[in-house]
């Protein structure tokens, strides 16, 4: 089911027939192979020191998501690491976890699908894993220099059980937006808007709450309890009779 390989001229190439309000000045690498884009994408921070970045493997040898899950990361997704600019001080900024995946939503809204987010950091499509994203703030002497974000996205691979591709969501097995160049164009045009709404974190509460998956019960503290909705900070508000509790998820 693997579409085209993914290089980087067909990447910067896809970038551009995909334009976007908030266009940041990318610099962008694609591998073959690697064990962790989140790996490649430091040590090329390490050397530059310059950020926007971005590093596209089309495949991913061992990757990982959220408490160190593993990720299945075979050829036909995309596979991607991002260092974009951020707000020095976090207090008073968005949630970069909801900001990364409403601007990955909307972009997926452009081809009239409807994701949903699952809190703290899935996008699912017909509530089966989409996507999932590893928000991570990196600081130097007290501030914010840049946020980290790795995307893994199902594009046109193959998938576990649970899980969806964008070629199915679109209903064509070769379907030309499912394919890695157009995708990872569209996770970037994604992550900018993430980046353009990072000082606003009402927001993108507001946006990632209306497309809040809400189950009908989740587990916690050994009851069940119902989604409420987003806290200020981004954090899940739940409800069980009179009660209400809001989770917090570190990465």
């Amino acid at each position: 089911m693997a579409g085209p390989a993914l290089k980087a001229a067909a990447l910067a190439a896809a970038l551009q027939r995909c334009p976007g309000d908030h266009p940041l000045p990318w610099q962008l690498r694609v591998v073959p192979v690697c064990a962790s884009t989140e790996l490649e994408l430091e040590r090329w921070l390490a050397a530059s020191g310059r950020f926007p970045l971005a590093v596209c493997a089309r495949q991913q040898r061992y990757g990982h998501g959220q408490q160190g899950r593993v990720w299945q990361s075979p050829a036909g997704g995309v596979w991607l690491s991002a260092a974009l600019p951020w707000p020095s001080h976090p207090i008073g900024a968005a949630s970069l976890a909801l900001a990364a995946a409403v601007g990955v939503a909307l972009e997926l809204e452009a081809l009239d699908l409807r994701p949903q987010i699952k809190w703290p950091n899935d996008l699912l499509l017909r509530e089966r894993k989409l996507a999932g994203i590893l928000p991570r703030l990196r600081w130097r002497g007290g501030q914010v220099r840049y946020a980290q974000l790795g995307v893994g996205i199902n594009g046109c691979n193959r998938v576990p059980p649970g899980a969806i591709n964008l070629a199915q969501g679109l209903g064509q097995p070769h379907h030309p937006q499912a394919q890695p160049p157009l995708l990872a164009a569209r996770v970037l045009r994604g992550l900018e808007w993430a980046a353009a709404a990072a000082d606003q974190p009402e927001l993108v509460r507001r946006q990632a709450e209306q497309r809040l998956w809400r189950p009908e019960g989740i587990e916690h503290n050994g009851a069940l309890w119902r989604v409420a909705g987003l806290a200020a900070d981004g954090g899940l508000r739940l409800c069980r009779g009179s009660e209400v509790a809001v989770l917090q998820r570190a990465f």
